[in-house]
């Protein structure tokens, strides 16, 4: 496997008051956006070193904690702004200058302004029996812009649930049917059983990330085949995500997709608090 090194153009950001208010660089230095495009565009991710400070971090893993024992140990995935506005992530998501250099990042890979600004979050915690069916799940993003914060990453054992990206891999997609027509060949238990077994014996090769929480980590989602490694399930595993800029905003296919996958989030996630976990 190709492990993915974080190159030495990535950027430490300066501590400041806070998150809501937290400046990036390239909205004051085009250069700096400049090579986080390039870091997408050649290895498939950008990486954003210690934006995120101890303590920020410590309230973060508080609330993944805190959420994942409703869940009996089991996984579960929010959605929404509704369900994590009272985190730290919502000073994340309100910070203008964010919000900004996602835009121009959208602006850059789909070559026209995004239609919205709105900033998609989901706290995603992978952990138990159903933490590790859900773990090899690839897929593409419904958003070109993907914005990944580790949050709690196990660094010991063989499972722990590295990411594995197969990066930039197809166009966006200038009609919503070839999208969900790729989405249909590739998002399902067959296709997604043959691709693990592909990797396991090694003929097919994706990049692989083990995260380091307080970086940020910013990719073509919509562009990238990815999902995480297996996971033990006696292993937790806390990431947000933020998706930001749908090329094929307001159609009716991608609602209806969104949809389904909030539904079946809350099932999952409503299956796990009801059942009790087997060890």
């Amino acid at each position: 496997m190709e492990d993915l090194a974080i190159n030495s153009q990535a950027m430490t950001l300066p501590p400041d008051s806070g998150l809501s208010a937290r400046d990036f660089y390239p909205l004051n230095r085009q250069s700096d956006l400049g090579n986080i495009i390039q870091d997408i565009d050649n290895q498939g991710f950008a990486c954003l070193e210690n934006v995120i400070t101890a303590n920020e971090l410590n309230e973060l893993v508080a609330f993944a904690d805190t959420s994942a024992q409703r869940y009996q140990g089991e996984y579960f995935a929010l959605h929404g702004k509704d369900l994590l506005n009272r985190s730290l992530l919502a000073k994340l998501w309100d910070n203008p200058n964010l919000v900004q250099m996602l835009s121009r990042l959208y602006e850059h890979a789909a070559g026209r302004k995004p239609a919205s600004d709105t900033i998609w979050p989901v706290l995603r915690c992978v952990q138990g029996n159903q933490g590790e069916r859900e773990s090899g799940c690839f897929h593409y993003d419904a958003s070109l812009v993907t914005l990944l914060i580790p949050i709690i990453i196990p660094s010991e054992g063989e499972e722990r649930g590295d990411l594995m990206v197969f990066a930039n891999i197809r166009k966006t997609r200038g009609m919503v049917l070839f999208n969900l027509i790729e989405k249909m060949l590739l998002q399902n238990s067959f296709s997604r059983k043959l691709l693990n077994a592909m990797i396991k014996h090694k003929l097919l090769k994706p990049r692989q990330l083990q995260l380091k929480p307080g970086n940020l980590y910013i990719f073509w989602g919509y562009r990238s085949l990815h999902a995480n490694k297996p996971c033990s399930p006696d292993i937790k595993r806390a990431t947000a995500i933020f998706h930001f800029g749908d090329p094929h905003e307001g159609s009716a296919v991608t609602k209806l997709i969104l949809k389904f996958n909030q539904r079946r989030a809350r099932r999952t996630s409503h299956k796990a608090m009801k059942t009790p976990r087997t060890q």
